[in-house]
C-alpha cells in the first residue's frame, strides 16, 4: 500500500501545474463530439475522490460496509463542472487528493481486508478500492492529457 500511496502523492504534487496550463479554454476541450470535457473529466475525478473518501473512512469503521453503486454521468451533469472555474476545480482536486494521501496513510494494515461492496463491478475490500483509487485516477488523467483531451 505504501506504494499506491507514493503513487497517489506524487501525482498530486506534479499535476496541477499542468491542469492549469489547459487555461479556461483548453480545459474544455472533448476528446470526441459526446465525450466529456477535461473539466468534466475532472470533475469526476473529484467525484471519485468524495466517493472513495467516504469508503476509505467507513470502510475502517466496520468489517463489512455497503455502499450505493456511483451514477458517474449522472453526477457529472447534476454538478455542473462545465460552468465552474477551472483553476477552481483543479484546487478542489489537489486539496481532495492531499487529504486522501493523509487518510491512506494512517489505514492500519489489519483493516485493509474490511468488505467494502459498492456496486457489482468495484472492488471488493478496503485494500483493493484504495489500490483502484490510483489506477482510476492515472487512467482518467491520461484521458485528460492525451491528443486533444
Amino acid at each position: 500500500m505504501k506504494e499506491t500511496i507514493a503513487r497517489l502523492q506524487q501525482i498530486v504534487e506534479s499535476v496541477p501545474p499542468r491542469l492549469l496550463a489547459f487555461g479556461e479554454e483548453g480545459s474544455r476541450a472533448r476528446r470526441r463530439p459526446g465525450a466529456w470535457s477535461r473539466r468534466q473529466i475532472l470533475g469526476h475525478l473529484i467525484d471519485s475522490a468524495s466517493n472513495n473518501h467516504q469508503r476509505f473512512v467507513r470502510g475502517q469503521l466496520r468489517a463489512e460496509v455497503d455502499f450505493p453503486a456511483y451514477d458517474g454521468d449522472g453526477f457529472v451533469a447534476v454538478q455542473g463542472y462545465e460552468d465552474e472555474p477551472w483553476a477552481e476545480l483543479v484546487e478542489l482536486w489537489r486539496a481532495y487528493n492531499r487529504h486522501l494521501v493523509h487518510v491512506m496513510a494512517r489505514v492500519p494494515s489489519s483493516k485493509l481486508g474490511n468488505v467494502v461492496r459498492s456496486g457489482p463491478t468495484e472492488p471488493g475490500t478496503l485494500g483493493d478500492h484504495m489500490t483502484d483509487y490510483v489506477v482510476h485516477l492515472e487512467h482518467h488523467l491520461a484521458q485528460i492529457f492525451e491528443g486533444n483531451a
